[in-house]
Parts: structure tokens; C-alpha cells; sequence
């Protein structure tokens, strides 16, 4: 079978009305068209860009779920309470509770729902401040993110909903009760007005915005960024235009590992320390425990004032993360025969890099870290030649603030009342992750917020 080839609409084709419209076409926005097609509501996508898929397409380590069926078959007993706890303390115990309370309890269901329309996440990994093996991921262990994008566009054209590209939303329409009525799109064949009952913002983050990023966090402008370049926040400039409510908007993350040294900026998967890489400095030893939060280890390497830092692991561990044969291929990875080639390679001190790696397997062996604590990522040693490393640096990679949503997806105008059918998910949104997003959650708060967003549109349209 040839590889999925997805044919957007053309801008003629628009109709001058739908039940529900969704703007961008990244996880969010697909899982929510599909939902709301399924429980019988008209629907089209608007997308800017040319190019489907948004930053969901850059997603590589998996979409975090807990007391799933997946971990069960796999002898993992999760607990969702952990799931709960640990995200909290995550972010800094400034996340939504209310918001994140549901994302807990609807994420094995949403692994439940992909799979049902042949989305099958089936091997488990784990990032970044999480206790257990919670981020599930294709069995091919190929990054999730395309997988998941393609998946839902099969479906898409199986259920016939138009997706029309090269096509932004410059305006939300309202009535004299300020309820959101419809959309004004630019298109290659000029401006059209379409009406609709309920709208969906999820056009994404700003993390490709160096205007938004120098009002809201200035020390950051300078850093390069992992966002696709369609990034810039233009669901926030629209809510914007009619009052809707923004919070948090100063919590950007920064994720500790891209590799930035070409123009075009590469995300190094978090997947990959937890199948057991680890980082070292420029003297070949470790300086941080490698699955703590993104903050701390970003905070660690930019510490370290070495032009970053490298990510060190061996063929058994490339085996368990695929996304490596990628990295390769575009000229990330350094190779060595040996630990001391490698080190040469990559110009690290050789004895310290070997005496880095016995400690660092002995830690393995015994599942004590002395040296820095790490608890999790810690089933390979690094032992089988070839041995790789990939040059990393911090880069902005995810905006948390955003729109101000309740748990049915509805927005908050500037009093704290509610935008009638208006609704918002994924990045556009902000509360649920805090001030640090943990690795998974966000593919899990696309597919999870998507399809509420579906439900609560629906509910509100057959109401109307």
C-alpha cells in the first residue's frame, strides 16, 4: 500500500453555513471534527497554513494516559491519583484543578476512543516527573505525533468532512448578544463570511511568535524555538478581539533537549531518556537527574554556560526509540565504535565518559542513582556498540497560558461569563499544564480536550 496522501478541499467548495466550525487542523482540531461529525453535526476545518497536522506533527515521545488497558496487559498498575498528584506538582501546583481533574479521568478513555478508529498506541514509555510508564505510543515506537495526525485525516476522508488549507480566520462573527455566529476566512480566492452555530478555537500556541514571546517573556526572545512556524497565536489575537479571557501567559516552556546548532531546530524526543539516555557536559560527566521536569533540566544544562550539552546512549537503546533513525538521517547524530571514539567525536573528555557510562550502568544494575536520584528510565544499560550522541540545547518549545476555558471546553470573556458557542482546546488553551508541562500531556490534553470540545458542540447546536 503507498504512503496516505490526505487532498484538502478547495476554497471554492466553502458552504455558507456549517453546525460547527473548528479552527486549525493540529490534534485538537481533528479529534474534536471527527467527534462532532459522529454525534451528527456539519462540520468544516479551517486551516492557515498549507501543510495539516500543526505542532501535533512534531510530537515524538507518546500521549499520557493512566489506569489504561494498554498499561494493564503490560503488568502496569497505575493509579490516577498519581497521574493527578504528580502533573500538579509538575506545574508547579498552578494548574486548573478542575481542568486537570477531568483530563485525568478521560485519558484512558481517549486512548480507548483512538483505538477504536484504528489509532493503536500499544507501547508504553515514560518522561519527565512521572513515576510509571504512562506515555503509550504506535507499536512501531515511531513518534506519536504523525501518527496520530495521519490516523485522523484517514478518518476524515472516510467521514467526508471538508478541511480546507490556506484558509485563516481573520475574525469571529457576533450578534448583538455578543453569542459568536461565524467566521471571516481569508482564502487564495479571496474573503468569505461563513456562518455557524458553535466555533472551536484550536489553532495552537504562540511559541513561533517573537512578538508575543517579547511581551509576555522578554528574557526568552532570544531563544530559537521547536514550534512549526504557523505557531503565532493567532486564536489568542481572536478571542482577543471580543473580550475573551486569557490567563498565564508568561509560562512558556522551555524543552531541554533540541538541537539548534542549523537553522531549522529539531526537538529531541523526551522518549528517548526515558528508554535511558543520559546527558553529560562537556567534560563527559552527568550534572542532572536526566527525567526530572523540563524546567530543571533546562535550567541544568543553561547552567552549565557550555553551548548546551550531549545526550548520550547506545544502539540498544536507538532500537526502543525510533524516532532516532529520523535525527540520523538529517545529520543530528554522532557515532563511535567505542566510548572513547565516541567521546573523541564529539570532543569530550574519553576517560570521563567511560567512567561516566560504568557508573551510570552499575546505577542500572543496582536501580539506585547516588548520584543524582533518578528513579525511572533506568532498564538499558549503555553497552551496545555503536554508541551515539546528540548535541542538545534548551529551546522553546510550549506556551501554557492562553484562552481561559472551563471543563466543557467553553470559554470565559474578561467578567468571568461565558462566550456562547464559543469553545476552545489543545495549546490555545491555558490552566491545565501550570507553569510546566509535563512530557505526554500534551497530545493526551489534545485527544482528551478535542473530543469534549465535539461533545459540548454538539450538545449546545442540538439545543440551539
Amino acid at each position: 500500500m503507498g504512503k496516505f496522501v490526505f487532498t484538502p478541499n478547495k476554497a471554492s467548495e466553502i458552504q455558507e453555513n456549517y453546525d460547527a466550525i473548528i479552527i486549525g487542523a493540529g490534534g485538537a482540531g481533528l479529534t474534536a471534527a471527527i467527534q462532532a461529525h459522529e454525534l451528527g453535526l456539519k462540520v468544516a476545518i479551517f486551516e492557515k497554513n498549507s501543510d495539516l497536522g500543526g505542532n501535533t506533527n512534531r510530537a515524538s515521545s507518546g500521549m499520557n494516559a493512566s489506569e489504561s488497558l494498554v498499561q494493564i496487559q503490560q503488568g502496569i498498575i497505575d493509579d490516577k491519583e498519581d497521574f493527578y498528584r504528580e502533573t500538579l506538582k509538575g506545574g508547579g501546583m498552578m494548574n486548573d484543578r478542575e481542568l486537570l481533574r477531568y483530563f485525568v479521568d478521560h485519558s484512558a478513555l481517549a486512548i480507548d476512543w483512538l483505538m477504536d478508529h484504528g489509532i493503536e498506541l500499544t507501547n508504553l514509555t515514560i518522561t519527565g516527573g512521572m513515576s510509571k510508564k504512562r506515555a503509550h505510543r504506535p507499536a512501531s515506537m515511531a513518534p506519536v505525533g504523525n501518527y496520530l495526525v495521519t490516523g485522523a485525516l484517514k478518518q476524515i476522508q472516510e467521514d467526508k468532512i471538508p478541511v480546507f488549507n490556506n484558509a485563516k480566520v481573520t475574525k469571529l462573527l457576533q450578534d448583538n448578544k455578543q453569542q459568536v455566529t461565524g467566521v471571516q476566512v481569508d482564502t487564495l480566492n479571496g474573503q468569505v463570511k461563513v456562518s455557524a452555530s458553535a466555533i472551536l478555537l484550536a489553532s495552537g500556541g504562540f511559541g513561533s511568535s517573537k512578538e508575543l514571546i517579547k511581551k509576555y517573556r522578554p528574557d526568552l526572545v532570544n531563544y530559537q524555538t521547536t514550534n512549526q512556524p504557523g505557531a503565532t497565536g493567532d486564536g489568542l489575537k481572536l478571542a482577543g478581539q471580543i473580550d475573551a479571557q486569557l490567563e498565564q501567559m508568561d509560562f512558556i516552556q522551555v524543552h531541554p533537549t533540541a538541537q539548534t546548532d542549523s537553522d531549522h531546530v529539531y526537538l529531541i524526543g523526551e522518549g528517548l531518556r526515558g528508554e535511558g539516555a543520559i546527558l553529560v557536559n562537556k567534560s563527559g560527566k552527568r550534572f542532572v537527574n536526566e527525567l526530572s521536569t523540563r524546567k530543571i533540566v533546562s535550567d541544568a544544562i543553561s547552567n552549565l554556560n557550555e553551548n548546551g550539552a550531549f545526550l548520550i546512549f547506545d544502539q540498544g537503546i536507538r532500537n526502543n526509540f525510533t524516532a532516532v533513525e529520523f535525527y540520523d538521517h538529517v545529520g543530528l547524530v554522532s557515532h563511535g565504535e567505542s566510548i572513547s571514539d565516541l567521546a573523541q567525536n564529539i570532543g569530550v573528555t574519553a576517560s570521563n565518559l567511560n567512567e561516566t557510562i560504568t557508573n551510570w550502568n552499575e546505577s542500572v544494575t543496582d536501580k539506585t542513582d547516588k548520584e543524582f536520584g533518578r528513579s525511572t528510565g533506568m532498564e538499558h544499560i549503555i553497552a551496545q556498540g555503536p554508541f551515539f550522541a546528540i548535541h542538545i540545547n534548551p529551546a522553546i518549545h510550549y506556551t501554557m497560558g492562553g484562552i481561559h476555558i472551563n471543563t466543557q471546553t467553553e470559554v470565559y470573556d474578561t467578567d468571568g461569563n461565558i462566550i456562547k458557542g464559543l469553545y476552545a482546546a489543545g495549546e490555545v488553551s491555558g490552566g491545565l499544564h501550570g507553569n510546566n508541562r509535563i512530557g505526554g500531556n500534551s497530545i493526551a490534553e489534545t485527544v482528551i480536550f478535542g473530543r469534549q470540545a465535539g461533545i459540548q458542540m454538539s450538545k449546545f447546536v442540538k439545543n440551539q
